[in-house]
């Protein structure tokens, strides 16, 4: 992995207190949040940021700071936690973040509802959690 297990764990924490504060996706009987694939209410300004939500700023400049090498590890981090890929298919996760989302990786993860459960699933699923970092 090229990304700080500590910097993973950064981010899963923001997440949570970050996209706890959005709306909710669906309150319909028989849906499940994680069945959505992406948060449509994640506004973007002509700067890139949501002025009513300046932690989401914060979090987006943040994961907008990271190299090109742990912006695909977080994105390829996910798809493991998510199930898309297996720890056994990590190169090719990274492979296949690298192409698919070379830019706006922020705005792309943070609009997976399910953004901090699935970065810690994909941590465990390698072999990482956040408590041996702390």
């Amino acid at each position: 992995m090229d990304i700080a297990v500590e910097t993973v764990c950064y981010v899963i924490n923001r997440a949570r207190e970050v996209l706890a504060d959005l709306d909710p996706l669906d309150d319909e009987p028989g849906h499940h949040a994680g069945d959505d694939t992406m948060r449509d209410e994640l506004p973007e300004d002509d700067d890139g940021g949501d002025a009513g939500n300046p932690e989401l700023d914060d979090l987006k400049a943040f994961i907008d700071s990271l190299n090109e090498d742990e912006q695909s590890n977080l994105v390829a981090l996910t798809w493991v936690g998510r199930g898309t890929y297996t720890a056994d298919d990590w190169d090719e996760a990274v492979e296949v973040a690298l192409e698919e989302h070379p830019k706006r990786v922020a705005r792309y993860l943070l609009s997976q509802p399910l953004l901090a459960d699935e970065l810690e699933e994909g941590l465990s699923e390698l072999g990482f959690s956040c408590e041996d970092a702390e």
